[in-house]
């Protein structure tokens, strides 16, 4: 149920669902000031939520910071967690990815680097409806094609959500020895605080590497300031997504 829940309710508090929300009540109002007051503020948080600098600057404060590969320390395992590929695309012969496929490639060039010695990749399926391969299955796939030795790569391809990752995860680790401090976790930077709530709940004090960053760098230009953009309101909604996750998985006592 709570799976289910997760994937529906924060539909309907997405900044343009609720935007469309007020524009389409306010031409059924009958009174004329509710109606004038209703579309006036469907339109106000329209330009809100379409301005480039208010949702970078909200992104920037939101997401955890990387840090460059030579100020990092080795470690044994770099646990990356899936997210980023699409399902149900034809021919299914090869892997597809969307926004988040640094998770992956970031994470060989770590593996590469010397700078983790074997990777977990956490991820089943995340449809809420029909059944799809496991995200970890085709974040492996990809890595055996960039070169990363198989003995060197553990599957976790059942859990469904961060919380269950966080779980599933912990077991496996206390089962092959490893502490928290041999670990990183890899996520993408809008989902490194969730991630990091969720795994030190099951209590791995864990060192995060973010990837797939959203917010971009800062420019008081005429286009940041001024002009709406459709990419602002991408990044208010996975914001309001994750900030929405956080209160669920609070009340869930997930962290």
């Amino acid at each position: 149920m709570f799976f289910i829940l997760s994937k529906t309710v924060s539909f309907f508090i997405l900044p343009m669902t609720i935007t469309v929300a007020l524009l389409v009540v306010s031409i059924f109002l009958k009174n004329p000031r509710w109606k004038k007051r209703t579309f006036f503020a469907g339109i106000m948080l329209l330009l809100f939520f379409s301005n480039d600098f208010l949702a970078n600057e909200a992104m920037h404060a939101w997401e955890i910071p990387t840090v460059a590969y030579k100020d990092m320390t080795p470690h044994k395992m770099g646990i990356v967690l899936t997210g980023s590929t699409i399902s149900g695309l034809e021919p299914n012969d090869r892997v597809y990815f969307q926004r988040g496929a640094d998770r992956v490639t970031h994470t060989v060039q770590l593996y590469k680097l010397g700078l983790i010695e074997k990777i977990l990749i956490s991820g089943g399926s995340g449809r809420l409806l029909g059944e799809d391969e496991p995200e970890a299955n085709k974040f492996q796939k990809a890595m055996l094609l960039m070169g990363v030795d198989s003995a060197d790569i553990i599957i976790e391809n059942e859990t469904r959500n961060t919380a269950e990752s966080a779980q599933q995860v912990v077991k496996m680790l206390d089962s092959l020895h490893y502490k928290s401090e041999d670990c990183l976790l890899i996520t993408s930077a809008f989902h490194m605080r969730r991630s990091l709530a969720c795994y030190r709940k099951v209590g791995l004090n864990i060192q995060p590497f973010s990837t797939d960053f959203y917010a971009h760098p800062r420019g008081f230009y005429p286009d940041a300031l001024i002009i709406p953009k459709v990419e602002a309101v991408a990044i208010w909604h996975k914001l309001f997504k994750e900030w929405v996750g956080m209160i669920a998985y609070k009340a869930a006592g997930y962290i």
